[in-house]
């Protein structure tokens, strides 16, 4: 090699040098995202851009050391919020900016998705000092778009006040399967064209108020009774099927925007799938959600520490690669693994080995930074150190709490007992005579005294019924909060009571068709505050009870056929 070819080598490594010293890339740049989400991603390392794709949990309220190596060391890309964290709604802030602080120090200053799952109603992980909210299948008996709207708009304006940016909501499954014990009052209810209209207008909202809204658990988790947090639930359904039910509301998302989809570890033996998992599933990531739906934002698994998708694949680390070949963006795992654990190493000597792993994983990092520099920059950008004054002065938040006692109320469905001449509702005090309150949550007492001053609160033991009918013989009215099939056992005592029995069904009003001989039933959809008082309101008869069920009660449960 001549003089004058290494002097050109030579100097041409100067300037790309020079060139990345004085003009470095950097998250705030001005630059077009798309353009400078390739440019930061193609800049990256390969240990940058697989760190990109991780968004991991942590242990205990405060910054656990191991997190703080992930994001010191690594620069994963998010981190997940978990109920476990949240009990000082203050400390979670503190928390969140020291996260943010430390992530910022890295030279492209790439801020960090901060996520959580608050859905409202039964799934509130961020709790403390925000908002109690009636949920989803109160959105679904009120049956108003804006309600959606503004119940994704207030629940985000809070957890943009902590310095959360992105939030796992709405769940968008079907309630198909009336036995569900994972999704129940998580849905809107049963129709598919109106679960996609809510859960649209509850995407606009956290749009609204700066957060990125996901929505979940595609395909579709309602159409099982079976948990995947504990086994790999397998679904019937044909892609036919799923096409005309379970993914309509993702086909009328994707069209209004959604910018993230979280994967359900759900196995579809009907469809091309087979029995692999959807969300490490190409076909249904890959062909379906990217190709044939035209999804073009950043996928997600559910929690890869659940079993439905870690014992299917032979391990966590199997599992993580595979999903991300399948076309997830972002791996989630509920529990900090250790630095070097094989989750890291396998992924990273699958990167130095195999072209198209590498290939796959530096397109995701692209697809996040692309979503970051949409929605982590602007106006309606969430702050990504958190005001802790304004946490203090500002939850919950005053205007959300006064709409969800509004919107609780609108959601109020009477089942029975308003039949004209023989209905036994309204039911005021006088009326009702003395009560007895059968419970088992504290503000079904608190509100119910309220309401029926002299009541006297009985909470009852799940398999001692015949205590309940001993002490009901002492009423002349039972008021008789029903949550769960457990629940059915202590109810049924009070058949033949021959005096009034009510019921107040929180959460699924599923087991109210086996508790058809009661006098009166009123439906409200979560065990929130706003959902007691709204309940106990309309057996008042203060407010209009104009809320209608979800799904039909008389329907046939579905149960699979024999093989």
């Amino acid at each position: 090699m001549n003089i004058h070819v290494i002097c050109g080598l030579v100097l041409g490594a100067l300037f790309l040098c020079f060139q990345e010293r004085v003009f470095p890339l950097d998250f705030n740049d001005s630059e077009d995202p798309e353009a400078l989400a390739a440019a930061l991603a193609e800049r990256m390392t390969d240990e940058q851009a697989l760190a990109q794709t991780f968004m991991l949990g942590w242990v205990g309220t405060t910054p656990s050391p191991l997190i703080l190596d992930w994001i010191k060391e690594r620069r994963i890309g998010g981190v997940k919020v978990f109920g476990w964290n949240t009990g000082n709604t203050l400390q979670l802030a503190e928390t969140v900016g020291v996260f943010q602080t430390e992530a910022l120090k890295d030279p492209m200053h790439i801020p960090l998705l901060v996520a959580t799952d608050q859905e409202g109603g039964w799934i509130r992980h961020v709790k403390g000092s925000t908002s109690q909210t009636p949920g989803n299948m109160a959105l679904g008996a009120s049956g108003y778009a804006r309600d959606a709207y503004w119940s994704g708009y207030y629940i985000g304006r809070e957890l943009a006040l902590l310095g959360i940016n992105m939030n796992f909501a709405p769940v968008v499954d079907l309630y198909t399967n009336r036995n569900s014990v994972l999704i129940g009052p998580r849905s809107f209810g049963a129709d598919p064209v109106q679960v996609g209209l809510l859960g649209t207008a509850f995407m606009k909202g956290q749009h609204e108020a700066g957060i990125i809204a996901t929505a979940k658990h595609y395909p579709g988790h309602g159409d099982t009774d079976l948990d995947s947090h504990g086994v790999l639930p397998q679904m019937r359904s044909s892609f036919e099927m799923l096409w005309e039910r379970e993914l309509i509301p993702y086909r009328l998302m994707i069209k209004e925007g959604v910018i993230a989809i979280m994967t359900g570890h759900l196995a579809f033996p009907n469809t091309p799938a087979g029995k692999t998992p959807a969300s490490l599933s190409s076909w249904f990531l890959l062909d379906m959600l990217r190709g044939k739906m035209g999804f073009q934002g950043v996928i997600i698994t559910d929690d890869l520490m659940m079993n439905g998708a870690s014992l299917s694949s032979g391990g966590l680390s199997f599992a993580a690669k595979q999903a991300l070949l399948a076309g997830n963006d972002i791996i989630m795992f509920s529990i900090t693994p250790y630095l070097y654990d094989p989750v890291w190493t396998r992924l990273i000597t699958a990167m130095k080995q195999e072209p198209a792993f590498r290939d796959r994983v530096r397109d995701a990092a692209r697809r996040i930074i692309l979503v970051k520099l949409k929605y982590l920059r602007g106006e309606k950008a969430v702050p990504r150190i958190p005001d802790l004054k304004k946490v203090e002065a500002s939850l919950p938040d005053p205007e959300g709490t006064a709409f969800f006692l509004d919107m609780a109320a609108r959601s109020v469905t009477v089942v029975k007992g308003n039949e004209p001449e023989t209905g036994i509702l309204p039911l005021g005090p006088e009326k009702a005579g003395r009560v007895l309150l059968a419970g088992q949550y504290e503000d079904f007492f608190k509100i119910g005294k309220a309401a029926y001053p002299e009541a006297v609160s009985y909470r009852y033991a799940v398999t001692r019924g015949e205590d309940l009918a001993w002490q009901a013989q002492k009423a002349d009215t039972v008021i008789f909060c029903l949550a769960k099939r457990d629940d059915l056992n202590v109810l049924k005592a009070l058949k033949g009571l021959r005096k009034p029995v009510i019921v107040l069904s929180i959460l699924s009003p599923v087991y109210l068709d086996e508790v058809l001989w009661v006098d009166g039933a009123i439906a409200v959809y979560s065990f929130a505050s706003p959902s007691f008082i709204a309940g106990f309101s309309a057996l008042l008869g203060r407010i209009p009870a104009e809320g209608t069920l979800p799904f039909p009660l008389d329907e046939p449960r579905w149960v699979p056929p024999h093989d």
